[in-house]
């Protein structure tokens, strides 16, 4: 049996393309439907399902836009009551491609719709499972998001739930099935996924903790709660788009492609209150940008860190983006839901300069600089609890940058200070953050902690009591 997993690396997400006979499916696709549509059509094979695990929260499904231009069902578990037309599979309900046979397997815990699905040859012999945000190589589902939406869905409850689902749903199961998630490491839908995307269902059983066979409900709901981080504010933003529809995402690029020069995005910029998005290299916002944009370069997780720090799905965004892409910005936003982009800096920062418009820049110094002056230093690391946990510099100050807005009280005002994070991108993320807030009393170290390992700087790996919690 042939599985594709199309694996998108931004957002750490994998979708699935099974084809049989002419017949084809798609598991959990994402917003851009197109390679989708060319893979298909490469096997001559026809769209016939589109089959769902559960309403995604860390991305905007494409499954009403594939349906539209395929004519594919949409299936989705027991439960599920989507807004728009949709098979809801019964437990264990069997659909054929071709001459392959999918087997929905409802596994509530992650969400309550939740589903497995076990993928059966055309000789009959089951060959894999797709679990979705149930399973994970290496971790299970968090519990906790659907308490945003439904207040007495508590985490406690789903826990519980999943425990049971993993046991009697996916535990039977054979060793030799290869086990088919939604994510990998760097999604925040878990918290200690593999960097591996697949592996057997056995050596699961073996090494994921949440699979060990004496593991009481009790147990697992611990280790399973224990050190869970608040989700990102646009998560139950996404639930709330995969359940009741959006607009297709053809329209989202249409109205989001206008090459607006320096005047007329000047002008909307503050008729609108967007926010100015610079999604260059690091390097090129250090050196000059537009006075309050904030920095989020493509190259880096993109779309996940536009979600943690702009609060709003329907926030106006203005993009200044390197020549050629603009398209690829506002569909990676869209990804995440961002469906309002208002459009881009035709000509970019040399187009801005030349319409008298003045610029910003970011002071920045490197490792071997900063060690000459860090005796004195305030300094800020904004990377996450566990690499601060792991290895900083003596004295440093812990704010992070998915949580920079629980810590600005911490920041100092007046005093000159530092600000690293582990190789200069998410730094620079940081930076502008509080630079677009009248903050300009900072120097962002380059390289970050990659570079200063390499310096004289003093390195501890405990928690300093000026740690903030």
């Amino acid at each position: 049996m042939k599985v594709e997993q199309i694996y998108t690396g931004c957002i750490a997400h994998a979708a699935y393309y099974i084809e049989n006979n002419g017949e084809a499916a798609i598991f959990d696709p994402l917003r851009e439907v197109q390679p989708y549509l060319d893979r298909a059509t490469k096997d001559n094979a026809k769209i016939k399902y589109i089959f769902e695990t559960h309403f995604h929260a860390d991305f905007v499904s494409g499954h009403l836009d594939l349906a539209k231009k395929t004519g594919a069902k949409i299936v989705y578990g027991p439960t599920a009551k989507p807004n728009f037309d949709a098979i809801i599979a019964e437990d264990n309900q069997e659909f054929k491609v071709g001459n392959y046979t999918i087997k929905a397997l409802h596994t509530p815990g992650h969400t309550l719709e939740s589903t497995t699905y076990l993928l059966i040859d055309e000789n009959g012999k089951e060959y894999g499972i797709i679990t979705g945000d149930t399973l994970f190589i290496g971790d299970v589902g968090r519990p906790d998001l659907a308490q945003k939406l439904v207040e007495d869905l508590t985490q406690d409850i789903l826990a519980e739930k999943l425990y049971y689902s993993l046991r009697n749903k996916i535990m039977p199961l054979s060793d030799d099935l290869i086990v088919f998630p939604n994510h990998g490491a760097g999604s925040a839908c878990g918290k200690n996924m593999s960097k591996e995307t697949t592996d057997t269902l056995g050596n699961q059983k073996k090494t994921n903790y949440a699979l060990r066979a004496d593991m009481t409900v009790e147990e697992f709901k611990k280790e399973l709660l224990d050190g869970l981080t608040p989700p990102p504010a646009y998560f139950p933003q996404n639930v709330l788009m995969n359940i009741q529809g959006y607009e297709s995402l053809d329209t989202i690029i249409q109205k989001g492609s206008k090459a607006l020069s320096a005047k007329e995005f000047e002008t909307i910029a503050n008729q609108q209150e967007a926010v100015i998005l610079d999604v260059r290299h690091e390097n090129d916002f250090i050196k000059e940008h537009i006075p309050g944009s904030i920095f989020i370069g493509l190259h880096g997780q993109f779309a996940p860190w536009v979600g943690a720090l702009i609060k709003d799905v329907q926030q106006p965004i203005l993009l200044v983006t390197p020549q050629g892409k603009e398209q690829e910005t506002i569909t990676r936003l869209s990804r995440v839901g961002f469906d309002n982009t208002l459009g881009y800096l035709n000509g970019g920062i040399n187009a801005w300069k030349e319409a008298g418009f003045e610029t910003d820049s970011l002071q920045s110094v490197t490792p071997e600089e900063f060690a000459k002056n860090y005796e004195n230093a305030i300094v800020i690391d904004a990377r996450k609890q566990g690499e601060f946990d792991a290895e900083h510099i003596e004295n440093a100050i812990f704010v992070p940058l998915d949580y920079i807005n629980d810590h600005l009280a911490k920041i100092p005002k007046e005093d000159t200070f530092y600000v690293h994070c582990a190789g200069g991108y998410r730094s620079v993320i940081w930076a502008s953050i509080m630079k677009s807030r009248g903050y300009h009393n900072m120097i962002n170290i380059e390289k970050g902690m990659a570079g200063i390992r390499n310096t004289n700087v003093p390195l501890t790996n405990y928690v300093c009591p000026s740690t903030l919690k």
